[in-house]
């Protein structure tokens, strides 16, 4: 029996999670044991918790319950955490997912206690290392064993920086598997968005005519914590839902709650309170979420995971960033990056309005990279 250990703690980690735990499920239930570990840094229940019920995935074998702090407190919490359970379960692999800090003490754990490491969504680069997630997926790429970058330009990141794509196995850390199997969040979106039509309500619950409003996700430090930044966008949501008369629903993050009190300007506060367009809304679950990138006109964020599923849903999307590691929606010409600058929100939200549609290529897979990274971690065991 192969002892896999799955690191999550943020809701995207948790999501992508889903996929893995179901090609298990599926195909191989007498070959593998999956051994799940919340590391609680998302411990809200409609954080965390409630997405297990939806996505059907197995309760956390452990949960570290470890809750929000500084970079530095968090993570080491979480080292010291999962390291006492490596020891106690001795895994054959540990998978981490993505960016996060839970990522990052994943893969600092394993490497010191010589677990392989599995990195899903290895080879996204932003270029820009003052974003805690860049340093998050450097060190995570270059501790582990087996990479699956989602895209040819993952894979292209990778061989930058020294990796080879012709390694043979055995694969160790010092001799690293790189494979493009696509993205599993593409298998999800798949899997789930009928699913998600038949079991939520959230358009008749808001009133919301398909095709007619704005999704828009506010959440990382750089736009929350920056009082600049943070009024700059939410001016432009507020100008773009009155002079285009377009309802703006905005699923609110506990950070973004919190800083909206803290930071945003009191006029434009009773601005949004005054406009009934302007949606604010405690946090979506996956399967709410899911139904409302399917139904809106166009999607307004600074999260990397929803800039792609704008685009598995062929939606085009305004990306509240510089830069962006999911390059391939930009060069399709299915985003835009603003920033945080009123000006150049409101003029693609133009753009998009009254241009032809966005072609939208297949460039995230077929849909069945779970299935092929467990088939590639089974086919590659050797005790």
């Amino acid at each position: 029996m192969i002892k896999l250990l799955t690191i999550i703690g943020a809701r995207p980690q948790i999501i992508k999670a889903s996929a893995i735990s179901r090609a298990i499920r599926d195909q191989y239930k007498d070959r593998i044991q999956e051994v799940i570990v919340h590391t609680g840094q998302h411990y809200d229940r409609q954080m965390s918790e409630v997405f297990f019920e939806e996505l059907q995935i197995p309760k956390p074998d452990y949960n570290l319950q470890v809750g929000s702090g500084p970079h530095g407190v968090q993570t080491a919490k979480m080292i010291t955490g999962i390291e006492e359970i490596l020891v106690a379960e001795q895994p054959d692999y540990l998978i981490i997912y993505g960016d996060t800090n839970s990522t990052l003490a994943g893969a600092i754990a394993a490497s010191k206690t010589s677990v392989p490491i599995v990195h899903i969504e290895a080879g996204l680069r932003s270029y820009n290392k003052k974003m805690p997630e860049e340093i998050n997926r450097i060190v995570s790429d270059h501790t582990a064993t087996y990479l699956f970058p989602p895209t040819q330009t993952g894979v292209a990141n990778l061989v930058k920086e020294g990796f080879r794509t012709d390694n043979s196995p055995p694969y160790t850390i010092d001799n690293p598997a790189v494979f493009n199997v696509g993205d599993i969040m593409y298998d999800n979106s798949l899997y789930f968005s009928s699913i998600a039509a038949e079991k939520t309500a959230i358009l008749e619950q808001l009133q919301l005519t398909p095709g007619s409003f704005v999704l828009a996700t506010v959440h990382r430090n750089a736009n929350t914590d920056d009082a600049d930044r943070l009024n700059a966008i939410f001016q432009a949501l507020q100008t773009l839902s009155v002079t285009h008369s377009v309802d703006v629903v905005l699923p609110l993050h506990p950070r973004t709650v919190k800083q909206i009190e803290a930071l945003l300007a009191p006029d434009l506060q009773e601005a949004i309170r005054a406009n009934q367009r302007m949606r604010l809304i405690p946090p979506a679950s996956f399967l709410e979420m899911t139904q409302l990138e399917q139904q809106a006109r166009l999607i307004i964020t600074d999260s990397g995971g929803v800039q792609k599923e704008a685009y598995f849903y062929k939606k085009p999307c305004i990306i509240l960033r510089a830069e962006t590691e999911w390059v391939e929606i930009v060069e399709q010409g299915a985003a835009r990056l603003c920033d945080a600058d009123a000006q150049q929100i409101l003029e693609a939200y133009d753009q998009f309005d009254t241009t032809a549609p966005v072609v939208f290529k297949p460039v995230y897979g077929d849909g069945d990279a779970a299935t092929e990274i467990i088939n590639i971690l089974v086919s590659n065991y050797h005790k």
